[in-house]
């Protein structure tokens, strides 16, 4: 069994991570912890005030006790907030307070284009257009080139936890750019776990969203490698062992 600790702020869509558990039909699992937040709102300063340390450390023991083998900050803006060196130095807190290998969701986004071979990206997200652009720069400071950057104008996490899949279809085809080549969703709190492979389909490339890099890069952080197209080519892009098309969440060895 592989154990992926995460650190989720407050509740809006963790309900994606369970149901990447059964997607992945593994030895695969996801606890999560709900850090505190003052604030629903998405704003720099809030975004900032929520990744603090503190905050962060406060579920560390409760996913050491659950079996984790690596954790993962949830949250894109609380760690983009913090630009290129504040997020990195985020993750390597945790992980000394941890003892285990950490990361972040905005981090995990660029090591996720590099698995991809991919360094145009267009920004297709949420929240308003000045956090958007924190994203971008954020993405820009770690060597992708941003074609094209849009916010959605969601300011609070709960609007966006209740978006349903046509919001996020809109979203995904209007932050679209013809010179990216893979699309960026970067919330955490809109539900896209069950919507990749159909997000790939309508705007003809590669999609990565927070939830799903997220768990992607606690596994990256094990050394597991798990073949599961039904979260997105980002799982699909490893070779599949013989037999794998009749069946999901296949584990390949390196």
């Amino acid at each position: 069994m592989t154990t992926v600790g995460l650190l989720y702020p407050g509740h809006a869509a963790e309900d994606d991570f369970p149901r990447m558990e059964v997607m992945l039909d593994s030895d695969i699992r996801v606890p999560l912890f709900h850090t505190d937040i003052d604030e629903d709102a998405r704003r720099a300063g809030n975004l900032r005030e929520a990744g603090t340390p503190e905050r962060l450390a406060a579920g560390v023991e409760e996913l050491r006790m659950a079996g984790a083998e690596s954790l993962v900050w949830a949250c894109s803006g609380a760690s983009f907030a913090y630009g290129w060196d504040g997020a990195h130095e985020q993750a390597a807190e945790l992980a000394r307070t941890a003892g285990l290998p950490a990361s972040s969701t905005s981090v995990a986004f660029v090591h996720a284009l590099r698995e991809l071979g991919a360094s145009r990206v267009a920004v297709a997200a949420s929240y308003s257009e000045d956090v958007a652009a924190l994203f971008a720069g954020f993405l820009e400071a770690g060597g992708v080139e941003v074609a094209a950057t849009r916010g959605g104008g969601i300011i609070s996490a709960s609007e966006a936890a209740a978006a349903d899949v046509e919001l996020v279809k809109e979203l995904a085809v209007a932050g679209d750019h013809p010179d990216a080549e893979v699309v960026l969703i970067p919330d955490n709190a809109l539900h896209t776990a069950a919507h990749v492979p159909e997000l790939e389909e309508l705007v003809g490339k590669p999609v990565l969203t927070a939830n799903q890099v997220a768990v992607w890069e606690g596994l990256r952080l094990t050394d597991r490698r798990v073949w599961a197209p039904t979260l997105g080519t980002l799982f699909a892009t490893r070779e599949p062992p013989p037999g794998a098309a009749e069946r999901k969440g296949i584990e390949v060895r390196e």
